[in-house]
């Protein structure tokens, strides 16, 4: 023994969470592949309308394999644990939303999930979160509805507009 530190470097087990989300990149790049195949269509100047989906195909393909074998290398980082607080506020502002869209309207459901997402970034002042979300959704909406004219639900604040 010299008395030097031990230099060999130390082995790393695969990444299970990365393997997991590589197979699932793989498994996606194959179903968009497969929905590609299928699409009908003519081709104009060589490209139809199969060419963009197989272009996403071939690139969540590359990212699947890719994945995987920086996965079984376990040359990820380390990750930090996850704080479940900012977690269930996220979840439950779209929880909300969803449960709230044809009911309340767009404005009111995303407001909420606005005010729920700026909770979870430390924001706790309700009174000042839920008024702005909504504001900022109703102009959000009226844009949509009334310059793209496409349809949001709409809810009592919506009706006041129209």
């Amino acid at each position: 023994m010299s008395g030097l530190p031990d230099r060999t470097p130390l082995k790393r087990r695969p990444d299970r969470a990365a393997l997991v989300i590589g197979i699932a990149l793989l498994a996606l790049g194959l179903l968009v592949a497969y929905d590609a195949s299928r699409l009908a269509g003519g081709a104009y100047a060589r490209i139809g309308p199969t060419a963009f989906p197989y272009a996403v195909a071939a690139g969540l393909l590359a990212l699947a394999v890719w994945t995987l074998v920086e996965a079984w290398r376990g040359r990820f980082p380390e990750r930090e644990a996850d704080e479940i607080g900012p977690i269930v506020w996220i979840v439950g502002g779209l929880a909300a939303q969803l449960l709230l869209l044809n009911v309340a309207g767009f404005s009111i459901a995303t407001g909420l999930l606005f005010a729920a997402t700026a909770r979870a970034f430390g924001q706790r002042q309700f009174w000042k979160t839920i008024p702005i979300g909504i504001l900022l959704s109703l102009v959000i909406w009226f844009v949509f509805s009334q310059a793209l004219r496409l349809r949001l639900p709409a809810g009592p604040l919506e009706l006041l507009l129209v």
